[in-house]
């Protein structure tokens, strides 16, 4: 019989408990989840992320949404679309009416006038040179004295600056008549019809008013993604991003991004160097060619949210719980 310790020899009651089965086999599971867990957290790695928040745009100008203007004043006569109509670039949207119907004839009938007066011009012009050339043969005969051969030189300055005048009033009166004729408005651009300003029919307009709003088909997409100030010092062009649209079905481990399903790929392609009035940072992220499509315009449109997850250090998952626990920023990209 194997001899008891001295100081368990005057208490026999304790040393005859046995522990529970369960109990022990609970602790060496707790002791091995233990051990597994502090390897867990030494070295299974962890992708860092700069998450944001934002939206679809298009960096072009002319691929976002824009309104259709009228060029001069007037009152519209007809719409040649409707809303959600597709037009292509050319086609007409509105006929615009001026307020005075007979403005055209009158034009018209300024410019024979005016043309009148230039030809008429141009023949005092012909005879003030004559008149020149035989003055100065009679000066030099003797017959007239210089100041006559002056006076005619004057009379020709004279003939030559109706002749400029007359000419500027028909410029300034094809400016005019080009001005009436922009009366059609048709659509600057291939796009779909977003909404009429039928406000806008039988009143008066001016020149600048918003007749309709074109939204472009197709354009170039690029996504706007808002991010922390404290993350954007160690964001550059070029980084990858993951990308997880509104409407679209995803699954995402920003620390595994192996994984995740339904994301899209994307890389960084220019970061503001001054905050929005939110305090944040936009960052510009396109498509990266090197990996699968984004979904279709029909699908994700610009305006459509998403959110993404800029891909940073990898690190392990304790110094990251460790990190996120003390609030600390992002680990500092290594020299490459």
């Amino acid at each position: 019989m194997l001899s008891r310790p001295e100081h368990l020899r005057h208490f026999p009651s304790l040393t005859s408990i046995r522990p529970p089965r369960a109990a022990a086999v609970l602790t060496w599971i707790i002791g091995i989840a233990i051990c597994l867990a502090v390897l867990i957290l030494l070295y299974v790695p962890w992708v860092q992320t700069a998450a944001g928040t934002g939206r679809v745009i298009a960096p072009n100008p002319a691929d976002r949404v824009q309104t259709v203007t009228a060029l001069v004043q007037g009152r519209v006569e007809h719409w040649y679309v409707e809303d959600g109509q597709r037009v292509r670039a050319g086609d007409a949207i509105a006929q615009l009416m001026d307020n005075d119907p007979f403005l055209l004839k009158r034009l018209a009938a300024e410019r024979e006038q005016i043309e009148a007066e230039i030809a008429a011009a141009e023949q005092g012009v012909q005879v003030a040179e004559s008149q020149v050339s035989q003055t100065r043969e009679a000066a030099e005969k003797g017959f007239v004295t210089r100041r006559n051969f002056e006076a005619a030189q004057i009379r020709v300055a004279e003939q030559r600056a109706k002749l400029a005048e007359a000419k500027a009033k028909l410029s300034r009166l094809e400016v005019t008549v080009n001005r009436q004729s922009a009366q059609l408005v048709r659509a600057p651009r291939e796009g779909r019809i977003l909404h009429i300003n039928a406000a806008a029919a039988g009143t008066l307009v001016n020149a600048g008013d918003t007749l309709a709003t074109l939204a472009p088909l197709a354009p170039t997409r690029v996504v706007e993604l808002m991010v922390d100030g404290r993350d954007v010092a160690l964001i550059r062009p070029g980084q990858s991003v993951r990308l997880a649209f509104e409407g679209w079905p995803a699954i995402q481990f920003s620390g595994w991004p192996s994984v995740a399903q339904g994301m899209f790929d994307g890389r960084v392609r220019a970061v503001d160097p001054s905050a929005q009035q939110s305090g944040l940072f936009r960052v510009l992220v396109e498509q990266d060619p090197d990996r699968s499509a984004w979904p279709d315009y029909d699908f994700i449109p610009l305006g459509a949210k998403v959110r993404g997850w800029i891909l940073m250090e990898t690190v392990s998952i304790g110094y990251e719980l460790w990190r996120v626990l003390n609030n600390f920023p992002l680990e500092f990209p290594r020299a490459r």
